[in-house]
Protein backbone atom coordinates (compact mmCIF):
# COMPACT_ATOMS: atom_id res chain seq x y z
CA UNK A 1 0.00 0.00 0.00
CA UNK A 2 2.87 2.72 0.49
CA UNK A 3 4.30 1.92 -2.51
CA UNK A 4 1.02 2.86 -4.41
CA UNK A 5 0.94 5.60 -2.38
CA UNK A 6 3.98 7.20 -2.86
CA UNK A 7 3.85 6.02 -6.65
CA UNK A 8 0.58 8.68 -6.55
CA UNK A 9 2.79 11.08 -5.05
CA UNK A 10 5.67 11.12 -7.39
CA UNK A 11 3.24 11.88 -9.98
CA UNK A 12 2.81 15.31 -8.62
CA UNK A 13 6.39 15.99 -7.49
CA UNK A 14 8.21 18.02 -10.30
CA UNK A 15 11.80 17.63 -8.98
CA UNK A 16 12.42 13.82 -9.13
CA UNK A 17 15.32 14.77 -7.03
CA UNK A 18 13.48 14.92 -4.10
CA UNK A 19 12.65 11.76 -3.59
CA UNK A 20 16.24 10.52 -3.14
CA UNK A 21 16.80 11.23 0.45
CA UNK A 22 13.16 9.91 1.57
CA UNK A 23 11.99 9.40 4.82
CA UNK A 24 8.13 9.62 5.60
CA UNK A 25 8.52 12.79 7.33
CA UNK A 26 8.48 14.48 4.60
CA UNK A 27 6.64 17.58 4.25
CA UNK A 28 3.82 17.64 1.01
CA UNK A 29 4.40 21.02 1.13
CA UNK A 30 7.72 22.08 1.84
CA UNK A 31 10.01 19.29 1.22
CA UNK A 32 8.16 18.22 -1.82
CA UNK A 33 6.72 21.39 -3.14
CA UNK A 34 3.07 19.66 -3.56
CA UNK A 35 1.08 22.76 -3.64
CA UNK A 36 -2.49 22.58 -2.51
CA UNK A 37 -4.34 22.07 -5.75
CA UNK A 38 -1.88 19.08 -6.40
CA UNK A 39 -3.12 17.73 -3.14
CA UNK A 40 -6.69 17.72 -4.77
CA UNK A 41 -5.46 15.76 -7.36
CA UNK A 42 -3.54 13.56 -5.19
CA UNK A 43 -6.55 12.90 -3.00
CA UNK A 44 -8.61 11.91 -6.10
CA UNK A 45 -6.11 9.54 -7.46
CA UNK A 46 -6.14 7.72 -3.43
CA UNK A 47 -9.70 7.63 -3.59
CA UNK A 48 -9.94 6.05 -6.94
CA UNK A 49 -7.14 4.04 -6.45
CA UNK A 50 -7.97 2.41 -2.59
CA UNK A 51 -11.97 2.65 -2.99
CA UNK A 52 -12.22 5.46 0.19
CA UNK A 53 -13.54 8.64 0.65
CA UNK A 54 -11.16 11.37 2.37
CA UNK A 55 -13.15 14.12 4.08
CA UNK A 56 -11.77 17.69 4.18
CA UNK A 57 -10.71 17.27 7.63
CA UNK A 58 -8.99 14.32 7.08
CA UNK A 59 -6.99 16.24 3.79
CA UNK A 60 -6.00 19.28 6.23
CA UNK A 61 -4.15 17.03 8.68
CA UNK A 62 -2.58 15.40 5.55
CA UNK A 63 1.04 17.35 6.24
CA UNK A 64 3.80 14.71 5.52
CA UNK A 65 3.66 11.18 3.58
CA UNK A 66 3.19 9.37 6.57
CA UNK A 67 -0.13 11.27 7.37
CA UNK A 68 -1.23 10.90 3.98
CA UNK A 69 -0.65 7.09 4.67
CA UNK A 70 -1.57 6.87 8.10
CA UNK A 71 -5.03 8.20 6.18
CA UNK A 72 -5.22 5.95 3.71
CA UNK A 73 -4.58 3.10 5.74
CA UNK A 74 -7.28 4.05 8.43
CA UNK A 75 -9.68 4.09 6.03
CA UNK A 76 -9.34 1.35 4.34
Amino acid sequence: MQEKIIEILKKYTFDEKVWENFTPEMNLKDDLKINSARVVDIVLDLEECFDIEISDEDIEKMKTVKDVIETVERKN
